[in-house]
């Protein structure tokens, strides 16, 4: 039986059912239909998507366990055993929240999972009810087919992602650890997409990294007063000085191990010669050369600090004592201190700051067996297309998970066509995912953990 199942890994080819192609396809349309906004804040409800996704579990012959740390924030584990009792456990997650959506802003209900003219329709398409979906629908294939994997693999489907984690994956590497007994490696959203990059070319990029979260919080404190007063400790003047500072800020260059692989990469499919490591090594201009697909790297050669809100005041002829603003902030694998000094610097005296929330950055090797099994799954089903890593300009669930010692790739696959914006759905107007993009997915997913 070992033996035969060995030989089923190896064999090359789509080995996925109709059933599990409509399935993901309704599994997609229906997770969308199960609104999990969050609103940030604890404003959110998982629980009944859990549920659907346990019960599709239970189906598949599995133990899923259903886990809250706060009551309706709820996560779903289950483990596959696998063939090879020796090999390291390989964690696949996906989060069931999404982001709010303005049903105005829409030509389609938000919640509707709408599937129309080849589309599945609705918040979560892309980011990522999808995943999920390709999630249990491949599992209830291996089920229906007798498959096992050669090693074990422990689903995730988390709550609280598009927040702080702490009611999800947070929650679970604390205080659920060894559910996650074995995991060396994960995999979750954000890569093996197409890019096209208007020169013919599709390409797909693979994460093996992402920048690290510093949302910060500027507080300027001064002296009250009336408006019409000469005020040379105005906390909204202060305020606004460190602002204007942060965001003219100009990041120096920092390339790290992902991102000089992922320009090598790049380098030898269009035939530039680039060298990271020369000295005086223009990475702007070498990007100008990249044209539209600048887009997967030009966002990770840098720290980063964006303001994104003030708050201060209560009446136009009072000048407050305290104005306060936030900061969109990330930072490379290794640049965090440079990060936290530039800020001190930029904030000045007269601004304080702190982190509203952190997370640390990530990075994954591009050389390892599992980047290459993925490599190779993505190019068996999209021969035509050319996989470059990439690092992740954001973050995921990966960063809570990397606290058990889990080394995470993003690797969600969709073949979609020329003129479909993938990044751009990412919590935007209109999200969809092709149904076409969502069989390719299966396929891909498919081919990829029954080897990993």
């Amino acid at each position: 039986m070992a033996s035969q199942q060995q030989d089923q890994e190896q064999e090359p080819g789509d080995q996925v059912d109709a059933l599990t192609l409509d399935e993901v396809v309704t599994f997609t349309s229906e997770l969308i239909r199960i609104d999990t906004t969050n609103r940030g804040g604890g404003d959110c409800h998982e629980r009944p998507a859990a549920e659907y996704a346990a019960e599709r579990l239970a189906d598949a012959g599995l133990t899923p366990t259903l886990l809250e740390r706060t009551p309706g924030r709820t996560n779903v584990v289950a483990r596959i055993e696998g063939t090879d009792p020796g090999a390291d456990a390989l964690l696949v997650h996906g989060h069931l929240d999404v982001v709010p959506a303005e049903a105005a802003d829409w030509s389609v209900d938000p919640f509707s999972g709408e599937i129309r003219d080849g589309v599945v329709w609705g918040r979560g398409a892309i980011d990522m009810k999808n995943m999920d979906a390709m999630i249990l629908s491949v599992v209830r294939g291996w089920a229906r087919a007798g498959v096992r994997p050669r090693r074990d693999i422990v689903i995730a489907f988390t709550a609280d992602e598009e927040a702080s984690a702490v009611d999800g994956s947070g929650f679970l590497a604390d205080r659920h650890a060894a559910l996650f007994e074995g995991c060396t490696e994960g995999v979750s959203e954000s890569g093996a997409f197409t890019f096209h990059d208007g020169r013919g070319n599709q390409l797909y990029p693979i994460a093996a990294g992402e920048r690290g979260t510093g949302w910060l919080k500027l507080t300027a404190r001064g002296k009250a007063g009336h408006g019409s007063k000469v005020n040379r400790a105005n906390a909204v003047s202060r305020l606004a000085a460190a602002i204007a500072r942060i965001g003219e800020h100009r990041w120096p260059v920092r390339i790290t191990p992902t991102v000089r692989a992922s320009l090598v990469e790049l380098a030898a499919l269009y035939g530039l010669e680039p060298d990271p490591e020369a000295p005086g090594f223009d990475v702007d201009a070498f990007l100008e050369k990249l044209g539209p697909t600048a887009a997967l790297v030009e966002a990770t050669v840098r720290n980063s600090a964006n303001p994104t809100m003030l708050q201060s005041g209560y009446k136009v002829n009072v000048i407050p004592g305290e104005a306060v603003a936030y900061v969109d902030g990330r930072f490379l694998p290794g640049g965090e201190e440079e990060f936290r000094h530039t800020l001190d610097l930029l904030t000045g005296p007269d601004v304080d700051w702190e982190f509203h929330h952190r997370e640390v950055a990530l990075q994954a090797p591009v050389d390892s067996p599992t980047y290459a099994r993925m490599r190779a799954a993505v190019e068996e089903f999209a021969p035509e297309g050319h996989v470059v890593p990439y690092c992740m300009s954001g973050g995921t669930d990966a960063k809570q998970f990397s606290r058990l010692g889990i080394t995470g790739y993003g690797f969600s696959p969709l073949r979609t066509p020329e003129g479909f914006d993938y990044q751009a759905l990412f919590h935007g107007v209109d999200e969809c995912v092709p149904v076409d993009a969502l069989h390719f997915g299966v396929r891909v997913l498919d081919r990829f953990l029954r080897t990993a």
